[in-house]
C-alpha cells in the first residue's frame, strides 16, 4: 500500500513536469484540474497495460494540445505585433534595415568563405586528390617534364591514377568573329579521375591522346551556350583552333571548372617523340600533375615513396635530375593560397563586427521603445498578463523584425556575391557561390540568434517594472541607474566594434596608399596595352612573327596621339615570362645557389615607351637580330647580384 502510494505520487510529479509544455498562463488556469483528473485516472488503472496506455495517451494529448496552445498565442502575438508596428512604421523600417545590413554582410561573406575554404573541392574523392611537383635546387617547386612524369607514373604505387595537364591559349576561327579561348591540354585519364561526366557526348580516350590522330575537343557549358547557341548538334562539329582542325566530342557540365574558372576548352595532350627524345627533355618543365591516392594511403606515405622514385631517377639521369626531389601536396591546399585564406578571414571578421554593431544598435532601439511602453505593459500586467506572457510578446516583436530583416539580408547577400567573387582568384576551380540550403540554414540560425540577442535583454528589462511602480512612473520608469548602465554597456560595445573596424579600415587604406606610392620604375600614365595572340603553326617561324609585329608597330605608331610603341613578351610585374638560369663568363652556376633571373623579350623603343631610364649602355636596336651577337639590358639589381 505504501509502495503504491509513493509510486503514484512520483507519476503525478512526472505528469506535472509534462504540463510545462503548455504556456505558463494555461498551466495557471487549468493545471490543477488536469493534475486532479490524471490522478483519478491513474488510480483507476489496475494493471501495467492500463498504466502504459494512460501515459501514451497523456503524452500525445499534452503534446498536441501544447502545440495548439502555443500556435494560438503566437497568432495573437503576431496580430498584436502587426498593429503595434503599424503605428510606428519608421521604427520598424529602421530595425529591419539595420538587421538586414548585419545579416546580409555576414551571410555574403560566409557564402564565399564556405565555398572557398570549408567545402571540399567539387570533384569525386577530392580528399584523395594531390598535386605533384618537382623540387630542383634553387626552386621551392616546379612543374614536371614529360619524361619524369611518365617515369613517376610507372614507378609509383601510392596512386590509383596519375594525370597531367598544361595551359592552352588558342584562337577559335570559323564561328563568326575570331575568339581567344583559354583552355588546357590534358591526358586522357585526368577528367575520369575527377569524376566528371559530360552533359553531351563523351570524354577523351587513350586513342584521342595518341600522337598524330585527328584533334578532338571538349567545350565548357558557357562556351557551348554562347558560341554554339546550346545546339545539341554541336557533337561532331569541326572547328579551327589556330587554324588546326578539331572535332567537338562533348560538353562538360555547367558547374565544372578545372584547373581554373576561366577555362573554356579541353584538348588531348598528345605527347610527341620530341617531348621525350630531345636532349633537354628532362629539363623542359611545363606539366602540372594531379594524382589520386589509393584508399588507405596518406600524403606522407606517398611523399616518402616519391622521394625514393626521385632518387632512383637521379641515379639513372645524373646530368638532368641531379638533386631533383619530389613534393606531394593535397590539391585542396594547393588551390587556396594563404593570401586567399587571410583575405577571407579578414572579411569575415569585418562582417562579424558589422553584425555586432547592428545587434547593439537594435538592442538600444528596442530597449528605448520597450521602456517607453512600460506603462502599457504595467496596465496589461494589472489586467492579469504574467511576466512570461509579456516577455513572450516582446520577443515575438523582435523576432518578427529579425525575420523580415534577415529575409532582406539574404537578398542583399545574393546581390553582393558577384562583387565578392572578384576577390577570389581565378585559379580556384569553383563555380560562383549561390545561396543554397546550407547557406540558408546559416542565415536562419544567424537571424534567430540576432533576434534573440537584441530582443531578450530589452524584453526582460522592460518587464521588470510592470507592477504598481510602473503604473505610477509611466514613461519615467526607464531613468533608473541599472537601465542607464545597460544602455551605457551597449554603447561601449558598439563603440569598441566600430573602433576595430575603423582601425582595420585605416590600416588597409594606408597599405593601399603605400603600394600606390611605390615607384615601379616605369611610367603608367597615358600608356595603353593590347595583346596579340598568334595562331600556331602559321606563325611558328620567327620570320613570320617578326613581319606581323612590324606591321602592327607601324600601324599603331601612325595613329593620332601615339608617340611611341613597342612589344614585350609579357607585361612587367607579372608572374609569367619564365625564370632562366644564369651563367657568368661561360661559368655554369649551380642551381642550388639560385642563380636565376626573370626574362622578357622586347622590341626597340620599349624603354623609351615606358620612360625607363638607362643608367649605362644603350637600348635594344633594329640591328639586334637572331643573326647577330645576342644582347641584353639588365637591371641594377642584376648587376649588384652577379
Amino acid at each position: 500500500m505504501g509502495t503504491g502510494m509513493v509510486r503514484g505520487q512520483g507519476q503525478n510529479r512526472l505528469y506535472a513536469a509534462l504540463l510545462h509544455l503548455y504556456p505558463a498562463g494555461f498551466r495557471a488556469e487549468y493545471g490543477d484540474e488536469m493534475r486532479r483528473m490524471f490522478a483519478e485516472r491513474r488510480g483507476d488503472a489496475s494493471n501495467f497495460v492500463a498504466v502504459a496506455w494512460l501515459w501514451i495517451e497523456a503524452f500525445i494529448d499534452t503534446l498536441v494540445s501544447a502545440i495548439q496552445a502555443h500556435v494560438d498565442l503566437l497568432r495573437q502575438d503576431l496580430r498584436y505585433t502587426a498593429r503595434t508596428l503599424g503605428r510606428a512604421p519608421g521604427f520598424a523600417l529602421t530595425v529591419i534595415l539595420v538587421c538586414a545590413l548585419g545579416v546580409g554582410a555576414t551571410t555574403a561573406v560566409f557564402t564565399v568563405t564556405d565555398h572557398v575554404l570549408l567545402r571540399p573541392l567539387p570533384f569525386a574523392d577530392s580528399e584523395r586528390l594531390v598535386k605533384l611537383w618537382e623540387s630542383p635546387p634553387g626552386y621551392a617547386q616546379m612543374e614536371l617534364s614529360p619524361p619524369n612524369y611518365v617515369d613517376w607514373k610507372a614507378m609509383s604505387t601510392s596512386f590509383e591514377t596519375m594525370a597531367a595537364y598544361r595551359g592552352l591559349s588558342v584562337n577559335l576561327v570559323g564561328q563568326g568573329q575570331p575568339e581567344r579561348l583559354e583552355g588546357v591540354a590534358v591526358t586522357a585519364d585526368l577528367l575520369p579521375m575527377l569524376g566528371v561526366q559530360p552533359v553531351l557526348g563523351r570524354l577523351f580516350t587513350a586513342e584521342d591522346d595518341r600522337e598524330g590522330v585527328a584533334g578532338t575537343l571538349l567545350l565548357s557549358y558557357v562556351l557551348w551556350q554562347m558560341q554554339f547557341g546550346g545546339d545539341a548538334g554541336v557533337l561532331g562539329k569541326k572547328v579551327l583552333l589556330d587554324n588546326a582542325p578539331y572535332s567537338v566530342i562533348g560538353v562538360l557540365p555547367r558547374h565544372f571548372h578545372f584547373p581554373r574558372r576561366d577555362v573554356e576548352i579541353w584538348a588531348p595532350m598528345q605527347f610527341t617523340l620530341r617531348d621525350f627524345e630531345d636532349f633537354e627533355a628532362r629539363n623542359n618543365n611545363y606539366l602540372d600533375v594531379v594524382a589520386k591516392l589509393r584508399p588507405g594511403v596518406s600524403v606522407r606515405q606517398a611523399q616518402e615513396e616519391m622521394r625514393v622514385v626521385a632518387a632512383q631517377l637521379e641515379r639513372e639521369y645524373p646530368n638532368s635530375n641531379e638533386n631533383v626531389g619530389a613534393t606531394v601536396n593535397l590539391l585542396q591546399e594547393e588551390t587556396t593560397s594563404s593570401q586567399s585564406r587571410l583575405l577571407l578571414g579578414v572579411l569575415f571578421g569585418a562582417a562579424a563586427c558589422v553584425l555586432l554593431i547592428a545587434c547593439t544598435n537594435l538592442a538600444n532601439l528596442l530597449l528605448v521603445r520597450a521602456l517607453a511602453r512600460q506603462k502599457e505593459l504595467a496596465v496589461r500586467a494589472s489586467l492579469g498578463a504574467g511576466r512570461e506572457r509579456l516577455v513572450r510578446q516582446l520577443l515575438t516583436e523582435s523576432l518578427t523584425l529579425a525575420v523580415l530583416g534577415g529575409a532582406c539580408g539574404v537578398l542583399a547577400a545574393k546581390a553582393a556575391l558577384p562583387l565578392l567573387m572578384r576577390l577570389v582568384p581565378q585559379s580556384l576551380p569553383i563555380a560562383e557561390p549561390s545561396i543554397d540550403v546550407r547557406v540558408l540554414l546559416f542565415a536562419v540560425l544567424l537571424t534567430v540568434l540576432t533576434g534573440l540577442g537584441f530582443g531578450i535583454v530589452p524584453a526582460l528589462r522592460a518587464c521588470g517594472g510592470t507592477g504598481a511602480a510602473g503604473l505610477r512612473e509611466g514613461s519615467r520608469s526607464g531613468v533608473g541607474g541599472r537601465k542607464e548602465r545597460l544602455r551605457a554597456a551597449l554603447i561601449i560595445l558598439e563603440v569598441a566594434a566600430s573602433v576595430v573596424l575603423l582601425v582595420v579600415g585605416g590600416l588597409l587604406i594606408r597599405a593601399l596608399w603605400t603600394i600606390q606610392a611605390v615607384d615601379p620604375g616605369f611610367r603608367t600614365e597615358g600608356v595603353l596595352t593590347l595583346r596579340t595572340a598568334l595562331p600556331m603553326p602559321k606563325y611558328d617561324q620567327t620570320a613570320s612573327r617578326e613581319q606581323f609585329y612590324r606591321r602592327v608597330l607601324s600601324g599603331v605608331g601612325e595613329l593620332p596621339g601615339v608617340s611611341s610603341v613597342s612589344y614585350i613578351s609579357f607585361l612587367p610585374m607579372t608572374l609569367r615570362g619564365g625564370i632562366w638560369p644564369v651563367s657568368i663568363d661561360a661559368q655554369i652556376q649551380t642551381r642550388s645557389e639560385n642563380h636565376t633571373a626573370s626574362l622578357r623579350f622586347v622590341t626597340p623603343d620599349f624603354f623609351h615607351t615606358l620612360d625607363i631610364p638607362l643608367r649605362m649602355g644603350r637600348d635594344v636596336s633594329e640591328m639586334d637580330t637572331r643573326d647577330s651577337l645576342y644582347v641584353a639590358v639588365v637591371s641594377e639589381s642584376f648587376v649588384q647580384r652577379y
